[in-house]
C-alpha cells in the first residue's frame, strides 16, 4: 500500500503542490497560516516529504558540495566540520570533494555535481577566475581562503596575521625572513607573500621568497635547503605541513631550531603542537569559517542565487600561536647558518 503523496496533501489542503513543497523546503516563502494548515494536513495524512520529489518540484536538492584542494591536509578538518554542522542544521547534506591540488580535477568534479546540488563552497580553489565566474552563473558559489570580485567569500584575516608574524620575528631581533611559497595557482600563497613583504618593509626587515613548493611534509627538505641558501634567520612556510618537513630537514643538517633559525607555519593543525620543537603558527577559527561559508550559500540557494546587495565578505580574525620553533636570533652565528651543518 502506497503512502500519501504531495498531491494528496495539496488536494486535501486545497492548495497547489508548489505551496506544499515550499511549506517544507522554504517555509519563509509561505504565509504562516497557510504553512500551519499544510503541515497539519500532512501530519494527519502521515505524509513525509521525499527528498527526490522535493528536488523535482522546487528545484532544490537540499545538497551542497564542498570542494577542498587537498583532503589529506589536516587544515581542512575543522573547516569541514563547521560546514557540515551548519548544513545539517538546515537539513542539507554536505557532499565533500577532493580536488587533489588539480584545477582539472576540481572542474571535472564540479561539472559532474552541477545537476544535483544547490551550490558550492570552494576551499582554496585552484580554478582560474573565469571558471569561477562562469560557475557562479549556474549555481551559488562561496569561496573560502580566496577572494574574487563579485563572489561571496569567507576567510581568515591573513593580512593582519602576516603582520603579527613579522612583528613577532622583529621583536626577537630577526632582520631577514624568507617565505617558502605555496603553489603558483594558490591565491592564498600570493596574499601571504604580499602581506609578509609589506609588513617587513614597514619594520625595515628584509623579506625574500623561494619556491613554489607543494605544501606537504615531503617537500620540506627541498624547501629547507633553499631557505638556508638565502641566509635568512627566519623561515615562514606556506603551511604547517611544509614547516614540519622543513624542521625535519634542518635537524638532519644539524641546524638548530630555534637557536640558529626560527620556523613559522600557517593553519595551526593538531600536529603543530606535537612535533619537536613545537611549531609557532598562525591559526584561527577554521570551523567558524566553514560555518559562515555554508550560511552564506544557503541564503543564496533559498533565494534563487541572489541575496541582494554586494557579495557577502566574512573575514574572521587570526591568532599567532607562539611555541618553541621561534626564538631570539643568534647574531654571531646567523650569517654562517647557510653554510653550516651537514650536507
Amino acid at each position: 500500500m502506497r503512502g500519501p503523496t504531495i498531491y494528496d496533501v495539496a488536494r486535501t489542503a486545497g492548495v497547489a503542490t508548489s505551496t506544499v513543497s515550499r511549506a517544507f523546503s522554504t517555509p519563509e516563502r509561505v504565509g504562516a497560516a497557510t504553512r500551519e494548515h499544510v503541515l497539519a494536513v500532512a501530519e494527519e495524512l502521515g505524509y513525509r516529504p521525499n527528498p527526490h520529489a522535493r528536488a523535482l518540484l522546487s528545484d532544490h536538492h537540499f545538497t551542497v558540495a564542498m570542494v577542498v584542494s587537498d583532503i589529506t591536509n589536516p587544515h581542512y578538518f575543522e573547516l569541514i566540520r563547521g560546514a557540515e554542522m551548519r548544513a545539517k542544521a538546515s537539513e542539507y547534506t554536505l557532499v565533500l570533494v577532493n580536488a587533489e591540488e588539480s584545477a582539472r580535477i576540481e572542474l571535472e568534479q564540479i561539472q559532474r555535481l552541477l545537476p544535483s546540488v544547490d551550490g558550492f563552497v570552494l576551499a582554496a580553489s585552484r580554478l582560474p577566475d573565469e571558471n569561477l565566474a562562469h560557475l557562479a552563473e549556474q549555481r551559488p558559489v562561496v569561496l573560502v581562503s580566496r577572494e574574487l570580485p563579485g563572489l561571496p567569500c569567507a576567510l581568515l584575516d591573513h593580512v593582519d596575521g602576516c603582520r603579527q608574524i613579522v612583528q613577532h620575528l622583529d621583536s626577537l631581533g630577526h632582520r631577514h625572513l624568507v617565505y617558502l611559497a605555496g603553489p603558483r595557482s594558490s591565491w592564498m600563497a600570493s596574499t601571504r607573500w604580499s602581506s609578509l613583504r609589506t609588513a617587513a618593509e614597514e619594520t625595515g626587515m628584509r623579506a625574500d621568497r623561494v619556491g613554489p613548493f607543494t605544501p606537504k611534509v615531503s617537500q620540506g627538505g627541498v624547501a629547507a635547503d633553499a631557505a638556508l641558501a638565502s641566509g635568512a634567520t627566519a623561515f615562514v612556510a606556506h603551511n604547517d605541513l611544509l614547516a614540519i618537513g622543513v624542521v625535519q630537514r634542518l635537524q638532519q643538517r644539524a641546524v638548530r631550531v630555534p637557536a640558529d633559525v626560527s620556523v613559522v607555519g600557517f593553519d595551526d593543525i593538531f600536529a603543530a603542537d606535537l612535533c619537536t620543537p613545537r611549531l609557532t603558527t598562525l591559526g584561527g577559527a577554521h570551523a567558524d569559517v566553514g560555518r559562515a561559508a555554508v550560511e552564506i550559500l544557503l541564503k543564496a540557494a533559498v533565494h534563487g542565487g541572489a541575496v541582494g546587495g554586494p557579495p557577502v565578505r566574512v573575514v574572521l580574525p587570526t591568532e599567532l600561536r607562539l611555541r618553541e620553533s621561534t626564538g631570539p636570533v643568534d647574531r654571531p652565528t646567523a650569517s654562517t647558518v647557510a653554510g653550516g651543518g651537514r650536507p
